[in-house]
């Protein structure tokens, strides 16, 4: 029993000085075109949902009203837009040379099945290691809120806001 207790510590010991050089040394990808290491995605995903299904608010402090979506519309092309696109838009630069791939929000899937209590803690907390910052210093609790519920009911916006949002940004 004893010599099978060593070979474990000295086994999770070799396993954990192989993963530390790997970092240490340099061979770690980390530039934002290198591919993603083995579970990289995988792993981040299932903390990132576990995190956010724990913490992110159920219900909405402020109603979904035109006036907080045409707030929420502004907010969103001053500070999202640049990386997540904007509708009928081409992406930008930026997102282009952004690892991992930024959701572009008006395109596909976007974010108008996520409950905007999901969308709110992304945009208050950010996602790290993602360029995702958080808001929580910069935006107050409302301006949040208005951009969420913005993109929790981008398919269901008033025409001309849509038509405002879709105005091309000056960065490209």
């Amino acid at each position: 029993m004893k010599g099978f207790l060593l070979g474990l510590i000295v086994g999770l010991a070799a396993v954990a000085i192989g993963l530390f050089s790997y970092f240490a040394i340099g061979m770690a990808p980390v530039a934002t075109s290198a591919a993603p290491m083995p579970l990289e995605r995988t792993l981040a995903k299932l903390a990132l949902h576990a995190r956010i299904g724990r913490e992110m608010p159920k219900n909405a402090p402020i109603t979904a009203s035109e006036s907080n979506y045409s707030a929420g519309a502004q907010i969103y092309r001053s500070n999202c837009a640049v990386c997540h696109g904007l509708p009928g838009q081409p992406e930008t630069s930026i997102s282009k040379g952004m690892f991992p791939d930024v959701p572009q929000l008006f395109r596909g899937h976007g974010v108008t099945d996520d409950p905007a209590g999901e969308t709110y803690w992304k945009v208050s907390n950010g996602i790290r290691l993602t360029g995702m910052p958080g808001f929580k210093n910069t935006l107050s609790e409302t301006e949040r809120w208005q951009v969420s519920l913005l993109l929790a009911d981008a398919d269901k916006l008033p025409q001309a806001l849509k038509n405002s949002l879709a105005a091309p940004l000056l960065v490209q």
